[in-house]
């Protein structure tokens, strides 16, 4: 399949409004909902796929344009399936495009890799003046309900974040067949963990930001493998779990408070990011 999925969001035109959708191109097997969600303090959408997972072959791409002045929160509807391939890559462009003074909320929920799954994604994000950025993602490896790890496939996850047209940060994932199954078990990479997460936020005030989500994660006390830092103006939290499931509550509790540290949003998630 080759799917694509184009949203633009313009600044609102009268006082006190939200930032209104002025551009939406869809081809299946992408498609984006608007439901209504009026305690966010900014408008949603969700994304979905229609075809239930992705298989080897599927090229999506997926180009969010948020202009001067608006915000957008784009929230997976559900978890995303990358199904076991004979050979064949899923491939996952995502470009963000933020103007002056924007803000972009990306939060995806899980992507389950099946064992044999060969995933290909790349998320690239370019930042104007002012603008900030919430963004996350969570990968479990394998099935975790039904007991299954990974015993070969591929994963190769990248990360940029742009300023000015200069790369001010990068990160890349990148596992295939044995060398995965190593990085998956190895101690001084996953430790046999069955799910990672990480969260990014570009803004201002970071190191205030950093002193709250390191209390945050203190006072959660979780036995999860957690951290927090900051790397050329970007803040990041990487978890490390036995499964998906238990990043998930301290996950969306910084996303909470960020949000509203940040842009002075309502310290919500919508409701479907619970259920």
């Amino acid at each position: 399949m080759d799917g694509s999925l184009d949203i633009r969001f313009a600044a609102p035109n009268v006082a006190g409004a939200i930032s209104r959708l002025t551009h939406l191109d869809q081809r299946a097997p992408l498609r984006a909902l608007f439901p209504h969600c009026p305690n966010m303090g900014l408008p949603v959408a969700a994304i979905t796929a229609t075809c239930g997972g992705f298989v080897g072959g599927d090229r999506l791409a997926l180009n969010l344009e948020i202009g001067d002045s608006a915000a957008l929160m784009a929230i997976g509807q559900s978890a995303e399936k990358l199904y076991r391939s004979t050979g064949a890559e899923t491939e996952i462009r995502a470009t963000f495009t933020l103007g002056r003074d924007a803000w972009l909320e990306y939060l995806p929920q899980e992507t389950i890799l099946f064992d044999g799954a060969r995933l290909r994604r790349e998320t690239r994000v370019e930042m104007g003046a002012g603008s900030g950025l919430l963004a996350g993602e969570i990968l479990a490896f394998g099935r975790q309900a039904r007991g299954e790890t990974i015993s070969h496939g591929l994963i190769h996850d990248s990360w940029s974040i742009h300023r000015g047209g200069k790369l001010a940060w990068a990160d890349v994932f990148h596992g295939a067949d044995a060398d995965l199954v190593d990085l998956i078990d190895h101690p001084a990479a996953l430790a046999g963990s069955r799910a990672s997460a990480m969260l990014i936020h570009a803004g201002s005030n970071l190191a205030v930001a950093l002193a709250w989500v390191r209390d945050k994660l203190a006072a959660l006390n979780n036995q999860l493998r957690v951290a927090a830092t900051i790397v050329n103006d970007v803040l990041l939290v990487r978890w490390l779990a036995p499964e998906a499931a238990d990043i998930r509550p301290g996950f969306a509790a910084l996303w909470m408070g960020l949000r509203a540290m940040s842009r002075g949003l309502p310290a919500q998630l919508p409701t479907f990011w619970h259920v």
